[in-house]
């Protein structure tokens, strides 16, 4: 992995991305709705190359790049939205994060009944790489199902599957114990679907009633507690990613 981020000419989203006020995807929304002056000129186009001297301004407010690499992890407990602003005004997780984060961008999503590790960073250009399918992050949940567990079907999910239409990767499925009319189950993701769990543990008769994401890639929940902030150590980041340090 190259370290491409000092060097100039620069795309103006990948810029907007390494300010840490936005993904690249969502910069480039910003540029078409006319948010985004470069030298005093409101752009249209995300096909543009900036330089070391160009200003960069957005909504108004001159923007830099971050000088460093920040992530963090959060518990997210169950009943939160990961997002920023929710139409139906239900709570998000930028509701309980403290106020100086609220412009952090969230790596991946989890829904409104899942629970888990988030993880929280300054750099939409991290943000990017991690969610890219290409880069091949696991993501390892743990599940609590309702329903009798069946090895055939469970094998059959597997090995991907095809459900309305939408075809589901792969997977790694583990049983852990029974307790009651529920068990345990672990499941590996390198994708991660619009509520892809839920969906393939459907498709073989089990209701999902508890799910809970452990580790995203090298970052893991480990003995965290619900709502629980944690910045993870410098020293780890610039071991694993030291490409993403903006000096």
């Amino acid at each position: 992995m190259k370290n491409k981020s000092k060097k100039y000419p620069l795309r103006i989203a990948k810029f907007i991305a390494q300010s840490g006020i936005a993904s690249r995807r969502k910069a480039e929304k910003m540029i078409l709705e006319k948010r985004v002056a470069v030298d005093g000129k409101i752009i249209e186009s995300a096909a543009i190359n900036i330089n070391q001297e160009s200003k960069v301004r957005v909504d108004g407010k001159e923007i830099y790049k971050q000088k460093k690499l920040r992530v963090w992890s959060f518990f997210k407990p169950n009943g939160i939205i990961v997002t920023k602003k929710d139409k139906e005004n239900r709570k998000t997780i930028y509701d309980i994060l403290p106020k100086n984060l609220e412009n952090i961008i969230s790596i991946g999503r989890l829904d409104i009944n899942s629970e888990g590790l988030i993880l929280l960073t300054n750099s939409g250009e991290f943000s990017r790489y991690l969610e890219l399918p290409i880069n091949n992050f696991e993501r390892q949940y743990k599940v609590r199902v309702r329903g009798d567990i069946d090895l055939n079907k469970i094998n059959l999910i597997e090995k991907g599957i095809t459900i309305d239409g939408v075809n589901y990767s792969r997977n790694k499925i583990t049983i852990g114990k029974k307790t009651g009319v529920n068990s345990w189950l672990s499941i590996t993701l390198k994708e991660g679907k619009n509520r892809e769990i839920r969906k393939l543990f459907k498709h073989i008769d089990l209701s999902v009633n508890r799910l809970l994401r452990v580790s995203y890639g090298p970052f893991k929940l480990d003995d965290m507690k619900k709502g629980e902030l944690r910045e993870i150590s410098s020293n780890f980041l610039k071991k694993k990613y030291e490409a993403y340090f903006y000096l």
